[in-house]
């Protein structure tokens, strides 16, 4: 008789104490879906004593999570810990370095460490699993590593943070602040006390980094993502999208151009019309675009315990059917380096916002430095007085773009500020039509 999968939870936060009582409730399903069965017998977390609604008198407990990974009778290690070193690095090495099988959750370890760690697993023929690390409860790494094995993906774009889309989606439907959404995210549990790594975009461009290698077959390349996060959004950036068609989503957008592999993170006006501009709220999105399927969009929830969990499950359940392969589709040894497209190789339309000095010839100086540099205007819309009068009076002002390119666009605009024309930095925001 097979003998059931003996697994190992490191870190016991929301989602892992929704891991246990998730294997609890799925117990005699997992066995028989899996043909053997799966047990929790050890777990590890920093205080044993905190109530974690889950009973943890059964298990084994470690309070070294790397002791635990290098446990002879623990099969496969479920890593919850987080971060992208130390205990995290430590309990994930540890056990692959010590032939057991690894799932986790862990976006920040995966964008740092994830060819290295893929080699280990490889080497010792051991799953390195992942399915959590990117959209939560929405399976993109599998559709893309599997269920899409026979596409050519040429684009992969979504919606990554819900922490983010929850705070956009507030500031477009009530009109309020950026400052006034983040401190109900926080008062409700959507935002960590220190926001930084969601509405800075780096959450998403980890998640990012993860999809561009499953997606192209490439080395996991975090340092070429170009990152802006959210905290410039105003309410008439966002009513200005709202009446030109269109709604503010951070997006995190890897496709391969004539120039490379374009990795980038950042506000974008997404059509109305578009799947992805549909998801509201704390939902998380993922758009796949490929030569056979054309385009496939999955929607769901992209943080949480229980989605979270779900993925989690998806991977262990896996591992005790014994399926396992490379875990970025390919071997490492045949992931191709990735050729970075730089950012100002960009081509797209901009919305760009200006807050100009309200005397003759200041459009017409903005107009000029945009015909130097070959930049062609689809609209120009002026939206009422800015805060100040006189003879300082400023008025904001609209400019759309047809395609041009990120460097021309900057050195336009930088220009215009040369002049004196325009008396705050500029607000740019892409287009994707």
């Amino acid at each position: 008789m097979t003998h059931p999968l003996r697994i190992g939870v490191a870190g016991l936060g929301t989602v892992g104490a929704s891991v246990l009582k998730l294997v609890q409730r799925r117990a005699n399903d997992l066995a028989a879906t899996a043909g053997r069965a799966v047990r929790v017998t050890a777990v590890s977390a920093r205080d044993r004593r905190r109530d974690r609604g889950v009973d943890l008198s059964g298990y084994q407990w470690f309070d070294d999570p790397a002791a635990l990974a290098a446990a002879n009778d623990i099969d496969c290690v479920v890593e919850l810990i987080g971060g992208d070193e130390g205990p995290a690095r430590q309990t994930v090495e540890t056990a692959l370095s010590s032939g057991k099988h690894v799932v986790t959750a862990n976006k920040a370890l995966l964008a740092k460490h994830g060819v290295a760690l893929a080699r280990m697993a490889e080497d010792r023929n051991v799953a390195l699993a992942f399915e959590a690390s990117a959209a939560g409860g929405v399976p993109v790494v599998k559709t893309l590593r599997e269920a899409l094995a026979g596409n050519v993906v040429t684009r992969v774009s979504g919606i990554l943070n819900g922490t983010c889309n929850y705070i956009l989606s507030r500031m477009e439907l009530e009109g309020l602040t950026f400052d006034e959404c983040l401190k109900d995210a926080q008062r409700l549990g959507f935002a960590e006390a220190d926001p930084t790594f969601d509405v800075g975009g780096f959450d998403t461009a980890h998640k990012l980094a993860v999809l561009t290698s499953l997606a192209f077959g490439v080395k996991i390349d975090a340092d070429a993502i170009h990152v802006e996060g959210i905290s410039s959004i105003t309410p008439l950036d966002l009513k200005m999208a709202d009446e030109l068609g269109y709604r503010i989503k951070l997006l995190g957008v890897a496709e391969r151009t004539a120039a490379g592999v374009e990795q980038r993170v950042h506000p974008t006006m997404a059509a109305k019309s578009s799947s992805i501009a549909q998801v509201m709220g704390v939902l998380n999105a993922v758009t796949i675009d490929a030569d056979a399927v054309r385009s496939v969009t999955l929607i769901g929830p992209g943080a949480g315990g229980d989605p979270t969990a779900s993925a989690v499950l998806s991977d262990i359940a896996d591992v005790a059917r014994g399926l396992h392969g490379a875990p970025f589709g390919k071997p490492v040894d045949l992931l191709d380096d990735p050729a970075r497209a730089p950012m100002q190789r960009h081509e797209g339309g901009y919305y760009v916002r200006l807050t100009v000095v309200d005397r003759p010839g200041s459009m017409a100086k903005i107009a000029t430095r945009m015909g130097d540099h070959q930049i062609s205007l689809e609209s120009i819309l002026q939206k009422g007085k800015g805060p100040r009068g006189g003879d300082g009076a400023t008025v904001p002002v609209i400019l759309i773009t047809h395609a041009t390119s990120e460097a021309a666009i900057r050195a336009a605009l930088d220009e215009a500020q040369g002049d004196g024309v325009v008396t705050e930095p500029p607000q740019v925001i892409r287009i994707e039509r």
